[in-house]
């Protein structure tokens, strides 16, 4: 089987600066220092399966598109879809819907079926007791649920239905002061050691807001900018377990890591070269994707979602739009590998907008463009290889045996080991089957 051995690498020149020495009394402004080319890593590319059909929904059930995803301690995933109505107009309808999974896949219920909070589902997070907390960006509203689904505390305040000219908020610049305990266009929430929640309150106000077990506001930090600190759209947001909080400042192409205070720490950036056959999902593919004419959330690097995997040896996975591939990271920034890429097959993504990683090597992504929520297996042993197959990257015939042999089965828990048996027993028919229709 064929190695991927190299990738097309795209450079990135830094403009040169000259500042001419004047001899007029009033010397013109001297010209702004020119920006250094970023660091350009060369991570790997991870070889990963992902799970046929995981999720199992009843008859004339679907999912709309799939804005986020979790996973609780019992392995249940949890699944916040733009879906559910289709009864409404054709625009401005809600849409929001709350799904549960069992471990396999199969659908369990429906939870919060025609909440007053729905409206556009964006973010969800299951928190260590199983509560499940949803971010809804079109009500300004985050909702804590419990395990058995009750509602169990909301946050913020959906406009009244009574009010005059209520409607979508308006984004205005500059845009207005935020204002505690209510949030405009909020994307993500994590959660602390202390029970602390933390929610990006992403699209307008431009910060983090802090809530304690109780559900007492403490704080929030940020505003519109791009200083450390400053925000352009905080899509998502994850804490480690020393409680430093990561964020996703998608526009600002960066992820920048906060204390549990809001006191800035440091920031880090994905640069890595651009494959030449990278594809579009959606849109026209640019000459050059970093240039100032495309949109920050589409250059390649711009983070859209952040989980970070359980200790004691954690990594950070974020994903992009373009050229839409998943990033696994430490904590500091380095890229330990990377895998995927846009398209509509298995293993490719169209829009990854949420991610759950219950451990380093399992890993579920939430599609928009796609209206699907994929389970990868990794491998990060084996080294990728090109395949002609439309799944991509795939794993040889030996590698069950390998794996076995190395102990990495051992690792994975039941599920994650028998979703893997099951893709890999499934690639090795496919494969034998293409190898008996060339004879």
């Amino acid at each position: 089987m064929k190695h991927w051995l190299a990738l097309c690498l795209f450079s990135l020149a830094a403009p040169a600066v000259a500042v001419a020495q004047q001899t007029a009394p009033q010397a013109p402004p001297a010209a702004a220092p020119a920006q250094a080319a970023p660091v350009m890593q060369h991570p790997p590319e991870l070889a990963f399966e992902s799970i046929p059909d995981f999720l199992k929904l009843p008859v004339n059930m679907y999912l709309g598109e799939a804005s986020a995803v979790t996973v609780d301690s019992k392995g249940h995933v949890f699944v916040f879809s733009r879906g559910g109505s289709s009864a409404g107009p054709a625009f401005a309808e809600t849409a929001a819907q709350l799904l549960e999974f069992n471990p396999d896949g199969k659908f369990m219920r429906e939870i919060g079926k025609n909440l007053y909070a729905w409206s556009f589902a964006h973010g969800v997070k299951a928190d260590r007791h199983d509560n499940i907390w949803t971010v809804d960006k079109g009500s300004n509203m985050v909702v804590k649920f419990r395990p058995n689904g009750l509602v169990d505390m909301v946050f913020g305040r959906k406009m009244e239905a009574s009010d005059d000219g209520t409607g979508p908020l308006k984004r205005v610049n500059p845009p207005l002061p935020a204002v505690d305990n209510q949030f405009r266009q909020p994307t993500d929430v994590a959660f602390d050691s202390k029970n602390n929640a933390y929610i990006s309150d992403g699209y307008i106000n431009s910060r983090v807001a802090k809530i304690d077990k109780d559900g007492f506001w403490v704080k929030s930090w940020g505003d519109r900018g791009s200083e450390p600190g400053q925000f352009n759209t905080a899509h998502g947001i994850g804490v480690d377990a020393h409680d430093n909080v990561y964020v996703s400042d998608r526009s600002n192409r960066r992820i920048q890591v906060f204390d549990s205070n809001g006191t800035f720490l440091r920031q880090m950036t994905i640069d890595v070269p651009v494959p030449p056959d990278a594809y579009e999902i959606i849109g026209n593919k640019p000459a050059d994707p970093m240039a100032a004419s495309v949109p920050p959330l589409l250059k390649p690097g711009a983070p859209w979602a952040i989980c970070i995997s359980p200790p004691p040896h954690q990594y950070l996975f974020t994903a992009d739009a373009f050229p839409g591939r998943v990033y696994k990271m430490t904590l500091d920034g380095k890229i330990v590998g990377m895998f995927g890429k846009s398209g509509k097959q298995l293993k490719q993504f169209g829009w990854v907008h949420g991610i759950a990683c219950p451990s380093e090597n399992v890993v579920l992504v939430a599609e928009v463009l796609n209206w699907r929520v994929q389970k990868l297996i990794l491998h990060p042993t084996k080294q990728a290889s090109l395949d002609h197959t439309p799944g991509g990257l795939v794993i040889d015939e030996a590698a069950l045996a390998e794996e076995q042999a190395e102990g990495n089965l051992a690792a994975l828990d039941d599920t994650a080991r028998r979703d893997y048996l099951r893709a890999a027993a499934l690639q090795i028919k496919l494969q034998a089957a293409a190898i008996e229709a060339m004879r």
